[in-house]
């Protein structure tokens, strides 16, 4: 076992599993760990000043951050493992090679220091100490906040060593044994390579967690009462499902219908009408021209490196005469983008905007007060915005797992122009393309954009055509 096994058994147990002993083919490449690697290395480089090496080379000749090191083991009881530290970091002291010892430090996304983080430590430095012949006492979480690097100091005790022999106990029974059961928390499984894997074991066995709204919380609520599976909830009467989640108090109702509905539409594969009245005036306000409007970002930076636009003269044109313009967003040009955005909103200042979740609206709102409009000016572009998202929610109900841009649109018959795209992956290309200014990065960001654009604007066909059938 190594200690990525162990990051993944603190998240997840099948997991750790899954990476031990899955079958390769079934695991699906993650652009977040990859960029969660780019950011982590570009970290710590700015940190030891460019002096980052590779090996056991590099701590011999004492260089101030080492990288790619593997170090093998015996713990206990046997039991061989192997660390791969994600930074060892040079301090005053004395090892084998000398006046110097190396301190293991992982890098941290976001504000919270976790458990995965202080095991990740605790774990190496037990390896590392018989390694570099030394003790250690500390580790070092390393994390940027406003582009300056922070740094905390974990000292590293009996009693969290203790725990993390207890942990990596259980984690060999894990690998030793049988898969895992599925995490009931499955909010954790969006980023997990072997989501898709462990998706279609869930749907044939019924989980809850499966069904949209329903969280491990509600989930265990439910199997409290009897509801163990999502055949179980499909056939269960409202009323009865209404006493049993009083915990939700007055929103009871409206939950237990909802999640019955939900679970009979997911089961059967057909979708359930619920009203048209949100959409009743969406046609009269698409009817002489509109906007679809995606952006790709960076969350963790704060920045939308790009704003794109659909522009649609007429609904139902061919998808060929459609006019799509990609505004880049650099941060030593955000004026200009700004102003190039506000140009194409304002030159048709009676269209609406049509969008897929709430970030669009507050995007473009953030601009508005960048440029300093005014109260009532931003007002009235804001009311120009249409989510589609909410439209589609408060209209059907899907027989899908969420309501996601790309499964809501998948199961329309929309196929994106790329294979496994997603928002992180468009993300990775624009890291990619900072670091290489490779224009064929730039192109396929633009082509995933414009396809979400087309996506949207596929539901909102959908929307308006089953409206006109209502009527």
């Amino acid at each position: 076992m190594n200690s990525l096994h162990l990051k993944s058994f603190t998240r997840c147990k099948r997991k750790a599993w899954l990476d031990f002993k899955g079958k390769k083919s079934f695991e699906v490449w993650s652009p977040h760990k990859a960029i969660d690697k780019i950011n982590q290395f570009q970290i710590f480089s700015e940190f030891c000043n460019g002096e980052i090496y590779s090996g056991l080379k590099a701590c011999e000749n004492g260089y101030q951050g080492v990288i790619g090191l593997k170090i093998k083991g015996n713990l206990f009881q046997n039991i061989n493992a192997e660390i791969l530290p994600q930074l060892l970091l040079k301090t005053t002291g004395k090892s084998k090679w000398g006046q110097y010892k190396y301190l293991p430090a992982v890098y941290k996304l976001g504000h919270k220091t976790t458990k995965e983080h202080l095991f990740d430590l605790a774990f190496s430095s037990m390896l590392l100490e018989p390694f570099q012949e030394t003790k250690i006492d500390k580790g070092l979480v390393i994390s940027t906040f406003y582009k300056k690097v922070k740094v905390e100091e974990i000292y590293l005790n009996k009693k969290l060593r203790k725990k993390v022999l207890n942990v990596l106990l259980n984690l060999n029974e894990c690998l030793e044994g049988s898969i895992p059961e599925i995490t009931q928390d499955r909010k954790k499984c969006t980023i997990c390579s072997w989501q898709k894997f462990c998706d279609k074991e869930a749907k044939e066995n019924g989980y809850l967690t499966d069904i949209d709204g329903i969280g491990y919380k509600t989930a265990s609520l439910l199997k409290e009462n009897g509801i163990t599976n999502t055949q179980t909830l499909a056939s269960y009467s409202e009323k009865q499902l209404e006493e049993k989640l009083s915990k939700f108090k007055d929103q009871r109702y409206e939950k237990a219908s909802i999640f019955v509905k939900q679970a009979q539409a997911y089961i059967s594969g057909k979708p359930y009408f619920i009203s048209n009245k949100n959409t009743e005036d969406l046609l009269e306000k698409i009817c002489s021209g509109f906007y679809i409007f995606d952006i790709e970002s960076n969350p963790d930076d704060k920045h939308d490196f790009l704003y794109g636009f659909l522009k649609i003269n007429k609904l139902f044109t061919k998808k060929e005469d459609l006019i799509y313009k990609p505004f880049l967003n650099l941060k030593n040009n955000k004026g200009e983008s700004y102003r190039k955005i506000v140009e194409i909103l304002f030159s048709q200042k009676e269209w609406p905007v049509l969008h897929y979740g709430e970030t669009e609206k507050i995007a473009i709102i953030n601009i508005a007060k960048n440029l300093n409009f005014s109260i009532e000016e931003i007002d009235s572009l804001a009311s120009r915005f249409i989510d589609l998202h909410t439209l589609i929610r408060k209209s059907w109900i899907l027989p899908l797992k969420n309501y996601s841009l790309k499964t809501v649109s998948n199961w329309l018959g929309f196929e994106w122009t790329q294979k496994n795209v997603s928002g992180s992956k468009a993300l990775y290309w624009w890291i990619q393309y900072q670091i290489t200014e490779n224009e064929i990065f730039l192109k396929k960001i633009i082509l995933y954009n414009k396809d979400d654009c087309m996506a949207t604007l596929q539901i909102a066909e959908y929307l308006i055509k089953n409206q006109l059938k209502k009527n």
